[in-house]
Order: C-alpha cells, then structure tokens, then sequence
C-alpha cells in the first residue's frame, strides 16, 4: 500500500504510523490553549459587565432585558476591536505551525 489511506477488499486500510501519539496530543493541547488565550479576554470582559449589570439591576429593581443586553454588546464590541489583532495573530501562527508539519508527517 503506496498511498496513507488504500481500499482493501472493499475496506478502507489507514496506515496508523503516520503520526506518534505524542505529536497529535500536541497538536490538541496547543489547540485548547489557544482557544483560552482567544476566548478567554472577550469571555472574561462579558463576564464583569454582565455581573456589574446585574448588581445594578438588582440594587435599583430595574428588570429591562435591554439594560444588560445593550451594554454587554458594546463591550464585547470594544473587546474584540482591542483584542482582535492579537487573537487573529495567535490564531493564524497556530494554523501556520500546523500547516508546516504536514510536509513532515506525509515524508515519512
């Protein structure tokens, strides 16, 4: 079988020596770290206005959904024009890490 991935009596043969283990729970946990480091500002920021909306509507029984809605999307706005470069540069040099390894796996 010349090819990573062959039909064999009707059946599709994967060669399971294409990456270690160890390479693939790499990938998978610089993945998880940058889904923190992209979610995590913006999520945080939605977090604390949402959290001092909240103390305010209950310290002034105002109950308007508009009174949080409003304010969380204005943040979350102005965080994603604050962090927005940043997570699409972290973004774009993990897919560009992941892209330089295919050479290396598919040479073996």
């Amino acid at each position: 079988m010349d090819a990573p991935h062959d039909l064999v009596n009707g059946q599709l043969c994967v060669k399971t020596d294409d990456m270690e283990t160890t390479e693939v729970i790499g990938i998978g946990r610089e993945a998880i770290w940058a889904v923190i480091y992209v979610a995590g500002p913006v999520l945080i920021i939605a977090l604390s206005v949402g959290l001092i909306i909240g103390v305010f509507q209950a310290a002034t029984s105002i109950q308007e959904m508009t009174l949080s809605f409003i304010p969380k999307l204005a943040a979350l706005v102005a965080a994603l024009l604050i962090f927005g470069d940043w997570q699409l540069t972290i973004l774009s040099e993990m897919f560009i890490t992941i892209f330089d390894m295919i050479p290396q796996i598919f040479s073996r």
